[in-house]
């Protein structure tokens, strides 16, 4: 397999399949480690039911057999595997390098367990910029001119339609900065994710995958 970092994504995401268990809900997140969860979760041929937090990730479920449901037709999940751009030694996270975030945090929220999977390089001492932004096209311009140091991204539009941006300021307390943006008319969703919502983070160094128990404990 390619590099050291591609190495340590599959390794992370095959350590959170064995997590999934038959007859089990589970939201599937988007972005290059959920890539490998993908064919490792296949393999184990399980009869389970997910949603997939973009198109790009049903479409990859779908193509090896993994049953994909809408999002409306299930009411709670049992898990939620996704990847994150940065992780901190408290747990909050950044979020939505691959604009799927309001979508990711929405499902986040619904399961019962939300579990990160993360290369070594996910970690940081402390969160930094950019902070992914999901911003409600109308009246962009004005809030535009509430949001100090935000650039809009370009990329195409979110799978719902929202601008997706990028604050790129000094962070500062990540929870003043959360309740900011969540204060923000016209902000749809931003990209960071408190400790209590994460449960678990596996974070693969190397071949070994450390198991770091947020605010559920380890399995």
């Amino acid at each position: 397999m390619g590099s050291a970092v591609e190495r340590e994504k599959k390794a992370a995401a095959e350590a959170a399949v064995l997590m999934v268990k038959d007859g089990m809900t589970v939201g599937l997140g988007t972005g290059t480690t959920v890539a490998y969860l993908l064919p490792a979760l296949a393999r184990r041929e399980l009869s389970i039911r997910c949603v997939a937090t973009s198109p790009r990730t049903e479409a990859a479920a779908d193509a090896l057999g993994i049953r994909v449901e809408p999002f409306d037709t299930i009411d709670r999940l049992d898990l939620a595997i996704d990847g994150a751009d940065q992780v901190s030694p408290d747990g909050w996270l950044v979020k939505g390098g691959g604009a799927a975030l309001t979508r990711e945090k929405l499902v986040a929220v619904t399961a019962d367990r939300f579990i990160i999977i993360a290369d070594s390089t996910k970690q940081v001492d402390a969160l930094h910029s950019p902070i992914p932004l999901e911003l409600l096209e109308f009246g962009l311009a004005s809030t535009l001119r509430r949001l100090p140091s935000v650039a809009v991204r370009r990329v195409p539009k979110s799978p719902d339609g929202g601008v997706i941006a990028d604050f790129e300021g000094d962070l500062g307390d990540p929870t003043l900065l959360a309740a900011f943006f969540g204060a923000t008319p016209g902000v749809v969703e931003h990209g960071l994710f408190p400790p209590d919502l994460v449960g678990t983070v596996l974070i693969a160094h190397g071949a070994e995958v450390d198991v770091i128990a947020v605010s559920d404990p380890a399995p």
